[in-house]
């Protein structure tokens, strides 16, 4: 094991990269029960997507963490299962299965542009400045994850400036005002007692302290009555689901999934278009993820990006995350569920320790044991692993201090893409942000030709995408 994860060569041992895993585990868990609710609105039966998901996660996971032996996990997205369900389902009206057909040929462009060095050439065109804001920008998006999942905010719609989707789903307009809530609710105040513990332990150095935690909260979450052990009883069977299971996977490759969306030559651009927006999305949240978690924790040393830029094939550990990344989204539309990509929360085991392929191995096997302990799983409330993704996004904040706030050429596109990759709740919109706010500085400057040909054609396609999104939103 020693030999196989390198773990002293990275400064690791065996028990804090099994905490690590574990961590991990719980702060992503939810995907296992969120992920079928959001899919089977669709039509897609709730056991198959349960399955599914967790399939997905477990191969994808285990790529990453043999392959790449970095300690990333992977798992169906959110946002991405949302486009899923009510843009290409409700919104444009394609079935379940045709959807199924789009997510795996966006796999296959993603496997075909991390072959073909696309990917690689996308993250050294990146300036330095911004990479510093994405990791920052992450750290300000894993926090607000955490301050939302810990219910501490809540939002005041007025009549009329916001829309009920099929489902229930309700899309609210930027009025919608923000504050924070009353403390006198259960889950709040056993959220405030979670992340107290959770910074006293980690200020005070104490081994594992991530774990207990989260172990501590979720106990404590009982006499508070946030913790439901009924739900114990509540997920399907094994046998249910992998019968339900065994209706979905392969549509993708069928002729109602891949073969059906190219019947209708009318169609053909709308599925282009959808296909195209997938992509994008997947692809940047992807590099996000890597860029903002691996340079900063040195999971992604100096050498290893050096060795990226000049070498060919999978000779560097950001060569193989990429790749194991791509495969994800292939594995995931086969199985049943929508992209697969590299997981935000894997922040939260870095920040126990992680730094090698053995934590996402820890995590994978959870994963799969979940398919027996889902409802134990279940049983961790968000208001136990919420604080942990704050305090991990306190410490992905110190990326900001590489920014020279005082020179605004550097500030102003450092500032969007941190603050857009929080507050619209997505990696890929800080990017472009980002990517659109550097090339209208250096525009402005007189600095154009200085634009790494990739970063303008990135900010192109960005540009493209926004106009697809908004004519499929009218479509």
């Amino acid at each position: 094991m020693e030999s196989f994860f390198k773990l002293r060569e990275n400064n690791t041992d065996v028990s804090t990269e099994v905490l690590a895993g574990i961590t991990t585990f719980f702060a992503m868990s939810y995907i296992i029960f969120v992920n079928p609710a959001i899919l089977s609105q669709t039509g897609i039966p709730w056991g198959a997507v349960f399955l599914a998901t967790i399939i997905a996660t477990v191969v994808s996971t285990l790529v990453m963490g043999l392959f790449a032996n970095v300690p990333y996990a992977l798992a169906p997205g959110m946002g991405l299962n949302a486009f899923f369900t009510y843009t290409v389902v409700f919104g444009l009206g394609f079935s379940w299965k045709e959807a199924l057909g789009m997510v795996l040929l966006c796999g296959i462009i993603n496997v075909l542009i991390t072959v073909t060095k696309v990917r690689k050439m996308i993250i050294t065109a990146i300036p330095e400045s911004l990479q510093h804001a994405i990791s920052g920008g992450i750290g300000v998006f894993i926090a607000y994850i955490g301050i939302k999942n810990c219910g501490l905010l809540s939002f005041t719609l007025d009549p009329g400036t916001y829309q009920t989707l099929d489902g229930g789903t309700i899309v609210a307009s930027s009025a919608a005002v923000p504050s924070l809530v009353n403390f006198n609710q259960a889950g709040v105040l056993l959220a405030l007692v979670g992340i107290l513990i959770t910074i006293v332990l980690v200020i005070k150095n104490v081994r594992g302290a991530i774990i207990i935690s989260i172990a501590a909260t979720t106990l404590l979450g009982i006499p508070f009555g946030v913790v439901d052990l009924t739900k114990l009883s509540e997920t399907p069977t094994v046998a249910s689901s992998f019968h339900d299971l065994s209706t979905v996977f392969g549509v993708a490759l069928g002729k109602e999934g891949l073969i059906g969306l190219f019947s209708d030559p009318s169609r053909i651009p709308l599925v282009l278009m959808t296909i195209f927006a997938f992509s994008l999305s997947d692809t940047f949240d992807t590099l996000g993820t890597f860029i903002g978690t691996g340079r900063r924790t040195g999971i992604f040393s100096e050498d290893d990006i050096s060795n990226m830029q000049n070498s060919s094939g999978f000779k560097s550990k950001l060569d193989k995350a990429l790749f194991a990344d791509s495969v994800g989204t292939v594995i995931g539309s086969i199985v049943g569920t929508s992209n697969t990509t590299t997981f935000v929360e894997s922040a939260a085991g870095i920040g126990a320790g992680g730094r090698t392929g053995l934590t996402s191995t820890v995590t994978a096997a959870l994963f799969l044991a979940s398919i027996f302990i889902a409802p134990v799983a279940g049983l961790v409330p968000a208001q136990a692993t919420a604080p942990v993704l704050i305090i991990v996004g306190i410490m992905m904040c110190s990326g900001f201090k590489e920014i020279e706030w005082t020179n605004l050429e550097v500030a102003v596109p450092a500032f969007f893409a941190s603050i857009f990759m929080g507050l619209s709740y997505s990696i890929s919109n800080g990017i472009a942000a980002g990517f659109i706010f550097y090339c209208i500085v250096m525009i402005v400057q007189g600095k154009a030709k200085k634009l790494h040909p990739i970063l303008i054609a990135a900010t192109v396609l960005f540009l493209i995408n926004y106009c697809l999104m908004a004519y499929l939103a009218m479509a």
